[in-house]
């Protein structure tokens, strides 16, 4: 545990030192790790970290975490924290060396932070404060919740004084001036100088208004926030969570009785019909196709198992285990996420292949859409179209209007992620995890593909919305550094709380309800930690190829 905590909290120090880096007008993240290994400090420090290795193994009655792993294990563990330490301590140096330079040379800059900005970092910091208190943990979906609708007024006051106060109160943005980066708080708001500056294509020519869009635009415009409010405030009805409403009933529980088994059958074939509209959009014909098929092979899934009801057959008298439909729909996953990959090796051949990209990177996240819907019970199906509404919203009469900076839609996809994943009934408890989902379209046990749709099922929220923002920032974003700087805003919102967290479990290790509230969700940030670093992973490859296009 402590071995682990040193390391979380080195790599978070790296991310911390590197935000002027990060997010300044290159969006450079250069991690010193070759440099560091080669010098005396970090020589110094291992044969420090292996002479208190051996003087607590070879003491009496008393050992560590590194006298469990064998001698190669251990060595690389204090070789990799050595470094680590070394790379902050470099990156600490060149911090406060740069920051001599500014002093010398002050930059004048005119930015400020908007009203966005401060919610994105009052809520960032208030959410990780909240995780000390045992009450707090159990109820953090109420968090989330305060936090989304927060940002839906605050998106709301921004679109009506651009609407009705015009230019005269609207928040101050250079997204277009060559000023040189003026340091570290320029560069936590995210904002971009030059030429490097993020644009939307299809943004109006006046950033800081609204007055270009005429008609029922204009009218969609006003009212999205309203009606993102609205589908949350629907979505929470549907599951209830936490621990003192947990008891209460809910629209699940009304759906999933047997006297209700029709009107569940209606609004699985609504919410199927529904994805298709919202999904297929940007797919191929192809794609289309096997989105078609895949749905359809969903519902006979799910009416093979006894969870809803077929058209001609009303009594389900022979309810099998639906393993030859999950398979069917299976194959329909990997069919399109094979096409999107395709797609995206395409526009790595071919430089100036802007669509097979685009079209590529929305076939993978149709690809997931089709296997949540799989694995998600089906009075969870509204959660998954509520998702990719509110996508869409946001999308149409949100971001590209307001032109958002990557900071701030980074922002929202990471809230609206959290949120989503307490919108389909999880909570920070063990026995809120559907275990059912890892055994759709299997047989019989097997360990890999039983964790991967375990956690996949948990957590189809969260990487949901984060492959819409790599989805979005590619298909909108003129520079090629918007996924560089979208990937480091992800890693440092996502690991900052599990660092914190990690720290106060530490310490409240003797706490009453160490076990049952505490260490539950530890595990729940552990996974999330490992998916983070997919998703990152997945970042700079897009990143990559972007950059090589």
């Amino acid at each position: 545990m402590a071995a682990g905590t040193v390391m979380v909290l080195e790599v978070l120090a790296l991310l911390l030192l590197s935000v002027p880096q990060a997010l300044g007008s290159r969006a450079e993240l250069d991690v010193p790790l070759l440099s560091p290994v080669c010098s005396l400090l970090f020589y110094l420090l291992l044969l420090a970290l292996a002479a208190l290795h051996i003087a607590v193994c070879t003491a009496a009655d008393s050992s560590c975490y590194l006298c469990s792993l064998p001698w190669p294990a251990a060595g690389g563990v204090m070789a990799l924290t050595a470094a680590l330490l070394c790379a902050v301590v470099s990156a600490l140096t060149r911090t406060f060396a740069g920051g001599k330079c500014l002093s010398q040379n002050p930059p004048q800059s005119t930015s400020r932070w908007s009203e966005l900005d401060l919610l994105s970092f009052l809520g960032t910091v208030g959410h990780v404060l909240s995780l000390g208190a045992s009450s707090f943990i159990e109820e953090e979906h109420q968090t989330w919740y305060f936090l989304i609708n927060t940002l839906c007024l605050a998106l709301c006051h921004q679109i009506y004084r651009n609407c009705f106060l015009g230019d005269d109160c609207a928040p101050q943005r250079c997204p277009h001036m060559g000023e040189e980066f003026d340091g570290v708080t320029v560069a936590l708001q995210g904002k971009r100088a030059g030429r490097e500056g993020w644009e939307l294509s299809r943004a109006p020519a006046d950033p800081s208004s609204l007055e270009a869009l005429r008609g029922p635009e204009r009218w969609m415009v006003l009212a999205s926030p309203w009606l993102v409010l609205a589908c949350c405030r629907l979505l929470r009805s549907l599951n209830q969570t936490g621990v003192q409403w947990a008891h209460r009933p809910d629209l699940g529980h009304w759906l999933t009785s047997s006297d209700h088994k029709a009107e569940l059958s209606v609004l699985a074939v609504l919410s199927l019909a529904m994805i298709f509209v919202l999904v297929q959009k940007r797919c191929s014909l192809t794609s289309k196709v096997a989105m078609a098929f895949g749905l359809l092979g969903i519902y006979c899934y799910r009416a093979a198992i006894g969870n809803v009801l077929f058209p001609w057959k009303q009594d389900n008298k022979d309810v099998s285990k639906g393993i030859t439909e999950a398979r069917f729909v299976y194959v329909f996953v990997l069919g399109i996420l094979f096409t999107g990959t395709k797609d995206l090796l395409k526009s790595q051949i071919i430089a100036a292949d802007f669509t097979a990209r685009t079209v590529g990177l929305w076939e993978i996240y149709s690809g997931l859409v089709l296997l949540a819907a799989l694995l998600l019970r089906p009075h969870n199906l509204p959660v998954l179209v509520l998702s990719l509404a509110i996508q869409t919203i946001m999308t149409q009469f949100i971001w590209r209007p307001l032109r958002h900076n990557v900071t701030e839609v980074t922002v929202m996809h990471y809230w609206f992620g959290q949120a989503f994943f307490y919108f389909q009934g999880n909570s920070n408890s063990i026995a809120t995890v559907d275990i059912s989902a890892g055994f759709v379209g299997l047989d019989a046990y097997m360990e890999i593909p039983a964790m991967f749709l375990t956690a996949f099922a948990t957590y189809s929220g969260p990487v949901l919305w984060a492959s819409h923002l790599v989805n979005f920032l590619t298909s909108e974003a003129s520079s090629g550094s918007a996924l560089s700087r979208a990937c480091f805003c992800y890693a440092l919102i996502c690991s900052t709380p599990v660092s914190v967290y990690i720290i106060l479990v530490t310490s409240l290790r003797y706490h009453l309800f160490i076990w049952s509230v505490f260490s539950p969700k530890l595990l729940y940030e552990g996974t999330r930690l490992l998916i983070t670093a997919a998703v990152c992973i997945f970042f700079t490859a897009m990143d990559q190829t972007n950059t090589k296009s």
